[in-house]
This record gives C-alpha cells, structure tokens and sequence, in this order.
C-alpha cells in the first residue's frame, strides 16, 4: 500500500507542477481557463471561482488545464486561445515543460545541498563522503533477484573476501563462478547473508549473478554552490535523455533497437517502491529524474503532447494562416489514441518482466 500511495503522491505532485505553468501562463497573458483538474473524469468534487472549474476526479493519474478555445474554436472571443498571437499559444504550451525542469532543477539543488546518492569518480571524489560498493540494479529472475539481493544493497563482502572497487568484486565472481557464494550485506543499517551462485543467462556464455556494482556516495555542495551544480546536472540529465530517446529510435528504425528499456506506470511504480526502501535522498533524486523526463517527452513533436501542439503552431505561422481545426484535433485524438497502447504495451512487458503473474504483481503493488 505504501509504494502505490507514494507512487500516486508523486505522479500528482509532476502533473500538478506541469498544469500549474500552464494554467498561470494562461491566466497572465490574458487567456480564459475553463477548468483546472487534477486527475481525469468522472468528476468527484469541483468549484467554480471567477468563472473557472476548479476538479478533483477520480482517475488519480494525470490531470489537465482546460484553455478556452484550445481546439480552434470560439474564435469570436478575445480570449479565446485560438485567435492569441503565436508567442502567446507558444509560451502557454511550453510552460508546463518548463516548470518540470524548474522542478527537476529545484529538487536536484536541494538534494545536493543535503547530500545525493551518486557514483564516485574523479571529477566528484573531492565531494563525496560514505563511499562504498553498492547494487545499483538486480536483473529481474536472475540469481541475484531470486537469492534476495535488492537494489541498494551495500556489499561489505564475499566470502570474506573485501575489495576496494566493484571490480574487483566482478572479478572475484568470474574467477570463482561455480560456487556457491556468501555475501554479506547492509540493507538499511542492518547486516546480513545472503547465498546466492551464479547462473548462465541466454545470449552469455559467462555465469553471472545479475547484479550490477558501483562505488557509491553522498555527493554534497554548499547551500551557494547547491544550485548551480544542479542547474549543470540538469543540463545534463536533459542532454542524456534526448541522446538516449534519439539511440532508441535509430536502433528501431534500423531494427538493432529495443524498447527494453521503457517502463510504464507499473514500472515506475515498483521503482517509486524501490526508492521509498531505501531512503529520502534517493526518492528526492528519482523525483527529480521524473520530473526531466516528463518534461522532455512533453516537448518531443509528438500529437496530443504539448511538442506536437508546438508544432502545428509553428505550421500555423509558417504558412500564415490557421490549421484546419477538424484536421488538427483529428490528429490529436488518433495520437493520443496510439500513446494509450504503447502505455497498455509496455505495461504488459512491465508485468511480464517484474513477475510470472499479473495478479501476483498487483498484489506486491500493495
């Protein structure tokens, strides 16, 4: 119960950030709002003040700013969105991209002042302290996974064997992979064993554990310098993800990619999970993580997103003259329709990757 909670605390705190610029940048510029809600319909409870339909509804995943005039209608009103200049429709959309990375950047800043679980090496080794050799993935229905190993486990030993780099640990496993080994562990301040032996996973010839290590500490900035690390890692957490959006779809385009790596709300849901385990500091991180994705898949010139919005407005000023409505909202409710079954899709792999049974894996959700 605690992981869905949390997982619906922090998807609602995203979106509500995400429609809060774009409700705000509306209402500076002059532009009517017809309704603000959180969440999707049916409606559970609503007010209206100054003319606009405040909403808590009942589907806890999302919500949406209703702008008067947004679908190329009520041109005869002034402030209708349809007949704004295009810098105003262009600020109105982008604002709620904006406001993510303001959020994404804010809770970064805070994160660094209080300290942020990060991988050493050179260029923060002066920064961080409490470095140690820790699991920063556990393959799902590996050796790893099925021994008990989790993510964030800190390694203090293999067989009573203590090395100061994940290497070193790697090696040891390879050297020695037909064994059965004992690690020992510490799992939120406590100590324990854990046996595990490797296996043969398809398309390795190596026995592996299913874990991956790295040497890890808090990494930490006074309250001054705080912001503007951050404002440098959110630039680039911004930069990787487009490399990494942009890698995934020339390897699809050219059939050598792989949508393995995509996860939908029950993927997410289970990291929020992981991340509540294991502390404050990494579920302020991976809020912040959140926070630059949404804002990045909201700018790509996707239909119904707010990039392809952006785009068809650019259109609209390239060719001087206003888009077909009935074309344009057309094209935006067939790629909303699209974006719903690429979410059922990597749903269903979620399910399938994070457990043998969808019933067992809603359960565990709880």
């Amino acid at each position: 119960m605690v992981t869905i909670v949390a997982f619906l605390i922090l998807l609602g705190i995203l979106v509500l950030v995400h429609e809060v610029g774009h409700f705000q940048v509306a209402r500076r510029l002059k532009i009517g709002v017809e309704e603000f809600g959180l969440g999707f319909p049916p409606r559970l409870a609503s007010k209206i003040k100054d003319g606009i339909v405040y909403s808590l509804n009942w589907v806890p995943l999302g919500g949406f700013v209703k702008i008067k005039g947004e679908n190329g209608d009520l041109i005869t009103e002034p402030d209708s969105f349809s007949i704004q200049p295009f810098w105003k429709k262009f600020l109105v959309l982008v604002a709620g991209v904006a406001m993510n990375i303001v959020l994404g950047w804010f809770l970064l800043s805070i994160g660094l002042i209080i300290g942020l679980p990060g991988v050493v090496d050179q260029s923060v080794a002066g920064k961080a302290i409490d470095s140690q050799i820790q699991i920063t993935q556990v393959l799902p229905k590996s050796a790893a996974a099925t021994a008990g190993l989790h993510l964030g486990d800190i390694i203090k030993n293999i067989d009573g064997q203590t090395f100061k780099t994940p290497e070193g640990y790697v090696q040891y496993i390879q050297s020695h992979s037909d064994k059965v080994f004992t690690l020992e562990i510490e799992r939120k301040n406590q100590k324990q064993e854990i046996r595990a032996q490797a296996q043969t996973v398809p398309g390795q010839t190596n026995k592996i554990l299913g874990v991956n290590l790295a040497q890890t500490g808090l990494i930490k900035y006074s309250w001054w310098r705080a912001p503007w690390e951050a404002l440098k890692l959110t630039g680039f957490i911004v930069a990787q993800i487009f490399i990494s959006l942009a890698k995934l779809i020339g390897g699809l385009v050219t059939g050598h990619g792989t949508a393995a790596s995509l996860s939908g709300p029950v993927g997410v849901a289970v990291m929020t999970g992981q991340m509540v385990d294991l502390g404050f500091r990494y579920l302020l991180q991976f809020a912040a993580l959140l926070s630059l994705n949404l804002a990045v898949i909201n700018i790509l010139p996707i239909p119904a997103l707010d990039g392809g919005r952006i785009l068809f407005i650019i259109i609209e000023k390239i060719r001087r003259k206003p888009n077909r409505a009935s074309l344009e909202n057309a094209f935006h409710q067939t790629g909303f329709a699209l974006l719903l079954i690429l979410v059922a899709l990597i749903t269903y792999k979620d399910l399938l990757l994070y457990t043998s049974s969808w019933w067992q894996q809603l359960k565990n959700l709880f």
